[in-house]
């Protein structure tokens, strides 16, 4: 699965749109990676720029853009209203797909390394990628701001985790850099059927996690607050860890809404959070209408309160990703303002590649006719892989069906899980369809390579092998995920919807060809390795993976024959 996170780096320049172009050109060089957003401020002299991409290029990215920012951006006469230390002041780097924050951590260290080590900026480990605890806590890091790193360096408890500990002319003129990683932050706002700002931020201190300051008079909120030995306020905690929160009034709107920043949407999800708001602006009369997602949101955060939601009614999970999308839509009522444009609002759509012909896109005559065509691809290995989407997909069917069969109601979470599992398999073949093609394309790159000299020749012939083993390694990886179907396919032949179950017989016959066509192509793939050892060690594996999906198909056929007969 495609792993993916978002950069957000700040840079110390908000009025000169020549520099922070300069500086957004060299992030935009970068090949894979997609330049979302750059907002630049003129008050705070700061510009707030965000990117995606997979881990590698996103990274490459970030430290080109940080080399460029030290090149243009000179710190001694900066001013602006934003706290700041450095000329790029902070960079998170923050989980969006596949990936853990705890991945991104390390990921944000290596970079600080370098950043340190080859630019020369002394660097600020910081959020989950610090070292102590105290500099999980930014402002920690950024203590004095730019001025007072002077007296910072070379004080042993304050020095940077990486790069120069000296104050010179060099780093005087690049400042310092946070590096770090954060969890992705969700800001939204629920839209009441209130026009009171009060009742509003009534709602927000009921659930944000700071919460309210505690009183003399609970009942009377012109009382004293209640301070502690110190003078401080006593607060009384909200319900939602990980949110801050405020009421207001939008004028566009005519309504009150609760504006929220989700800053741990592991420990609060925004289905979790809406339904909590919910809650408490019920207990005070007043009923959220929608939601406002405002910026981006990973599109595990719409699956996961679709499935949310779904679950409430006891439906299954294991249905398309566009119907999941629409329900999550619809249960938080995130276009009652405006449409929600999936495309314009998931980080993953955002990004996808959307000009780039795919054979999965195609109608089923349109693919059956490429196929025909005098071009080699798609050819065996996709037709295999597309076999194997449809075992799963059957499998998923008959998971649906018993979910939602009348009478069935006990065991509708059951058939939902499998359903959902199902999803998952048919999607990682469906990649594969075009992941086989991608593969042969790759061989036949490398007939176009120069081999005019002995160094070329050497490189065609390393590349044509590097290209055969990986042609070999796709059809494997299909071999492994169709026969991965036969365990849905088995368990609704057993326990499914009887009226169903020929169809898991056809889910069964679909898997085997699925595999024994991909184990064809790793065979032939093969014979063109001159690593026996590799070439045999995956033929070997193949050939078992052939007569077990031979023995799980005559198994699942006879329970489906029994059940029909």
């Amino acid at each position: 699965m495609r792993q993916l996170i978002e950069c957000v780096p700040n840079f110390s320049e908000g009025r000169d749109m020549a520099v922070i172009k300069q500086i957004t050109d060299v992030i935009e060089a970068v090949e894979g990676v997609k330049l979302l957003d750059v907002d630049p401020g003129e008050a705070t002299n700061r510009t707030v720029v965000t990117f995606v991409g997979e881990p590698d290029v996103v990274c490459e990215a970030a430290y080109r853009a940080i080399a460029k920012a030290k090149e243009l951006i000179d710190m001694r006469q900066h001013h602006g209203a934003h706290p700041r230390m450095g000329a790029t002041d902070v960079c998170p780097l923050v989980p969006v797909a596949n990936i853990t924050l705890e991945e991104c951590a390390e990921l944000a260290r290596k970079l600080g390394k370098r950043v340190g080590e080859e630019l020369g900026v002394p660097v600020y480990a910081y959020e989950s990628a610090a070292f102590t605890p105290e500099r999980r806590n930014l402002a920690i890091c950024r203590k004095g701001e730019y001025e007072a790193l002077s007296k910072r360096f070379g004080v042993k408890e304050e020095n940077p985790d990486f790069g120069p500990c000296v104050w010179n002319e060099e780093t005087a003129k690049s400042g310092a850099t946070a590096i770090g990683a954060r969890d992705f932050l969700i800001a939204v706002n629920y839209n009441l059927n209130s026009t009171s700002t009060r009742r509003a931020n009534a709602i927000a201190f009921d659930v944000r996690e700071k919460g309210r300051p505690q009183r003399e008079d609970p009942k009377n909120v012109t009382s004293k607050v209640v301070k502690d030995a110190d003078g401080n306020p006593v607060m009384i905690p909200g319900t939602l860890k990980g949110t801050k929160a405020i009421g207001w009034f939008i004028d566009e709107y005519g309504i009150a809404q609760v504006s929220m920043n989700i800053t741990d949407i592991r420990t609060t999800p925004l289905h979790v959070a809406f339904e909590e708001v919910c809650r408490c602006a019920a207990l005070r009369g007043v009923r959220v209408t929608g939601v406002e997602i405002v910026g981006l949101v990973p599109k595990s955060v719409i699956i996961d309160a679709a499935k949310y939601f779904l679950r409430k009614q006891q439906r299954s999970v294991g249905i398309q990703e566009s119907e999941l999308i629409k329900i999550a839509v619809k249960s938080m009522g995130l276009d009652e303002l405006k449409p929600f444009v999936p495309e314009e609002k998931i980080i993953e759509y955002m990004i996808e590649d959307r000009s780039a012909k795919k054979l999965v896109d195609l109608t089923c005559t349109g693919f059956a006719e490429e196929t025909a065509s005098e071009s080699p691809a798609p050819g065996g290995g996709s037709i295999s892989a597309y076999m194997g989407s449809l075992a799963a997909a059957l499998g998923t069917m008959v998971a649906n069906l018993s979910s939602h069969k009348p009478g069935w109601d006990a065991r509708w979470e059951f058939f939902s899980e499998w359903a959902d599992k199902g999803q998952a398999m048919m999607s990682q073949l469906i990649h594969l369809v075009d992941e086989d093609t991608n593969a042969f394309n790759k061989i036949m790159a490398v007939f176009a390579m120069p081999k005019g000299t002995a160094e070329e020749k050497a490189a065609r012939a390393q590349a044509m092998q590097d290209a055969t083993l990986y042609a070999t390694q796709v059809p494997l990886q299909t071999m492994k995920a169709s026969y991965a179907t036969f365990d849905i396919i088995r368990a609704m032949a057993e326990e499914g919807n009887p009226n169903s179950v020929s169809d898991a017989g056809v889910g069964a016959l679909a898997a085997r060809a699925a595999v024994l066509g991909a184990g064809l192509n790793v065979k032939i793939n093969a014979a063109g390795l001159k690593d026996r050892t590799v070439a045999e060690a995956l033929v070997a594996e193949a050939n078992q993976l052939i007569a077990d999906a031979c023995r799980q198909e005559a198994e699942i056929l006879e329970i489906v024959n029994g059940k029909i007969n």
